[in-house]
């Protein structure tokens, strides 16, 4: 989420615009107000490797707060935004979380789970008033710092929870060496490289960002100057009309949302230069069985894969990509 360099050179670009309401965070703004954050953070005691929790459903305040703490050398954990109470209160106090940041919308279940973790110093509520000393609007906490970075920068890193299915969601800690916060992991980098994204690009994010691989899309994309347009939820009709809106060039799709997506008529679908799906054979064989004809189809693992439009698309485009098979290790290998 570290804007870097491209809050000098393209200031007045949008970095995130919200897909429905259109509201708009150029990366001018974006460097100005995780700034803030970032001390205000700090001013709160928080030093490098502490934690923070971010509990909000996709809005556009949502990036500031990961970006802060990417700038502070701290760990964010963005929670499950449908949780109640008590599984927001489990996560806040075994990641050791000292603040909470939240919207109006979560503002009810955050203060009873608040209510369960005395070690939370304060709740920063994004779009909406406090409510006595614990709660506190973000902006009136943040407006008397500098919008300039703090003194001590270093990497900051997101720290998610796994979903739980097999007992108590778990936290997924990586180690965070001592980098200033534009040299970024080489996972990351890893990642970036077999995502294929570049500057200036366009991300459609159609996911909830408490998930791994949309937080990481959106994160990539900030770090490469390119725009995220960001659902506040997904719908499949809106989702294709966003792509010729906005010139998408990347998106990462999960099976549930081809499928939803492969039900409706096929006219009007528009060409997508690359789809990341989130899991090994998105709509079962639907997609994967049929492979005439796709070009420079590339595989990242066995969880990744990654889809390259047709040199000729037709309006069918999503029955007509084709996938590669996967290595035994993970690596890419052409499809046959």
């Amino acid at each position: 989420m570290y804007p870097g360099l491209h809050a000098k050179s393209r200031p007045n670009q949008p970095a995130i615009i919200m897909a429905q309401s259109g509201e708009a965070v150029t990366y001018g703004e974006l460097e100005r107000h995780s700034n803030r954050l970032a001390h205000f953070l700090r001013a709160s005691g928080l030093s490098r490797l502490d934690h923070y929790a971010i509990f909000m459903e996709n809005n556009a305040r949502y990036v500031e707060c990961c970006a802060a703490g990417e700038r502070a050398g701290l760990y964010y954990t963005c929670i499950n935004s449908y949780l109640t109470p008590d599984e927001v209160a489990y996560i806040l106090d075994n990641s050791e979380s000292k603040i909470l940041i939240t919207s109006t919308a979560k503002h009810e279940v955050a203060l009873r789970a608040m209510a369960q973790c005395p070690q939370v110093k304060c709740c920063l509520v994004a779009d909406g008033p406090g409510d006595g000393a614990r709660v506190v609007n973000l902006d009136a906490a943040v407006g008397g710092f500098p919008d300039t970075p703090i003194a001590d920068e270093s990497l900051g890193a997101a720290m998610l929870y796994s979903s739980g299915t097999t007992g108590r969601p778990k936290g997924i800690l990586r180690p965070l060496p001592e980098n200033p916060p534009g040299q970024q992991l080489p996972i990351t980098n890893y990642v970036m490289e077999m995502w294929r994204f570049r500057e200036g690009m366009t991300y459609l994010s159609p996911a909830p960002l408490y998930h791994t691989a949309p937080l990481l899309g959106v994160a990539l994309t900030v770090r490469m100057g390119g725009t995220v347009i960001v659902m506040e939820h997904f719908d499949p009709e809106q989702f294709l009309a966003l792509i010729p809106r906005h010139r998408v060039t990347h998106t990462q799709l999960v099976p549930t949302m081809f499928s939803r997506m492969l039900r409706l008529p096929d006219e009007g679908v528009p060409p997508v230069r690359r789809l990341v799906a989130g899991d090994r054979d998105p709509c079962g064989r639907t997609l994967s069985g049929a492979g005439q004809g796709a070009d420079d189809r590339v595989v990242g693992s066995d969880h990744l894969r990654i889809l390259r439009r047709h040199r000729r698309p037709r309006p069918n485009c999503l029955r007509q990509c084709g996938m590669a098979r996967p290595s035994r290790h993970g690596r890419p290998r052409p499809a046959r």
